[in-house]
């Protein structure tokens, strides 16, 4: 199984190589893999964010703990949750998928019913909670994406959510900054690359029931 060799390859990334890009060939594929992640009903409530812009970045490192990934790594991707879920939401989902499924929309109006009833069900704190469990799950699949492209990653939640948002503008879109990912390649001086791989035994994590 080449997923598990992928795994054991990759690493948190402390310290990438400046010189080097990723190119726009991988970058499309890791892009693929987020927009091919599962997600809850299928709505897809979070928008990713690909910071190029120098200025920027160099904005956002020092309300990332000065961590050195935010402006070093090729690129820098903020995964950003909808901090609401309204039924303009679950209508264009609908419409989509009976665009993409060749159904009338008459026929998901059920479906439709049931996630906007659902969703009614939340507080505003249960939704927030909830769509950013969501962009977790797409930053596992781009985490992975990476491994498989022989690509450096760094998933990272030391930042300032509050001061992303003013400089990202989140509030505006109707986005909370839930994660980073820097990607890139690591640089030789690294050397977290070389040390062991610290993770707890089957027995300690799984059980039978």
């Amino acid at each position: 199984m080449q997923l598990i060799e992928n795994l054991k390859w990759r690493y948190a990334t402390k310290k990438y190589d400046t010189s080097r890009k990723i190119s726009s060939e991988d970058l499309k594929k890791i892009k693929t893999a987020v927009q091919l992640s599962a997600s809850s009903y299928g709505l897809q409530l979070y928008k990713v964010l690909i910071v190029e812009d120098t200025a920027v970045r160099e904005k956002l490192r020092p309300v990332s703990w000065g961590q050195s990934q935010i402006t070093d790594a090729s690129h820098l991707l903020v995964f950003c949750s909808y901090n609401d879920v309204t039924d303009s939401d679950v209508e264009a989902y609908i419409d989509l998928k009976a665009r993409t499924q060749g159904v009338p929309v008459s026929g998901l109006k059920d479906y439709s019913d049931f996630m906007k009833t659902k969703m009614s069900e939340k507080s505003e704190a249960e939704k927030r909670s909830w769509t950013a469990k969501q962009t977790y799950i797409a930053l596992a699949n781009a985490l992975n994406a990476c491994a498989e492209l022989k690509l450096d990653s760094t998933p990272m939640e030391g930042f300032d959510p509050a001061a992303y948002s003013e400089i990202l503008g989140l509030k505006e879109k109707g986005l909370d900054a839930s994660v980073v990912l820097a990607i890139g390649y690591r640089s030789e001086e690294d050397a977290t690359q070389q040390a062991q791989k610290v993770r707890k035994p089957f027995e300690a994590i799984f059980e039978k029931v």
